[in-house]
């Protein structure tokens, strides 16, 4: 089972890097985008988001860094992995924004959501929220604050499986 894991888990991490061929050092750039991300304390859903951003040219992506020159020497090696395919910049775009979503619910989210709901009779947002995430791959204009993660405040609100 573990190889089986591996083999999958490796593939999709592919996928959301957008990266459509396989090489061996895939694992090792996997692995220190995710030891990014944590050292940096970046948002996962933002900063896979962005980083299809990246792949059109864009630099907004250094926003989600605390030290955005550990993010610039991982992402020298992204692009030279990038580079040795064949797919435009606009296919692997695409690809990327199709696998990472823009909008996932957010515990602050649903928590402002539930708390319209119960204190105050108010479906408005929790029926705005459904709405955003009825399309979690769309980029929705007008919808920029459901895709941002919460403030220094909200950061370690957690809630757990069933809540």
């Amino acid at each position: 089972f573990p190889d089986l894991f591996n083999r999958h888990w490796i593939s999709g991490m592919r996928r959301k890097l957008g990266l459509f061929t396989e090489e061996e050092s895939d694992g090792d750039l996997v692995q220190s985008w995710l030891a990014l991300l944590q050292e940096n304390a970046a948002d996962f859903t933002l900063s896979f988001r962005k980083l299809a951003d990246m792949a059109l040219g864009s630099d907004d992506i250094r926003t989600c860094f605390v030290k955005p020159e550990s993010f610039a020497t991982w992402a020298e090696v992204w692009k030279a992995r990038i580079a040795r395919e064949p797919q435009s910049a606009e296919e692997r775009a695409a690809a990327m924004r199709s696998t990472n979503p823009a909008y996932i619910p957010r515990n602050h989210r649903v928590e402002e959501a539930l708390e319209a709901a119960v204190k105050r009779d108010d479906f408005g947002p929790l029926k705005s929220l459904m709405a955003v995430l009825a399309q979690p791959f769309a980029d929705q204009p007008g919808a920029e604050s459901y895709a941002a993660p919460p403030g220094p405040e909200g950061a370690s609100y957690r809630t757990f499986c069933g809540t």
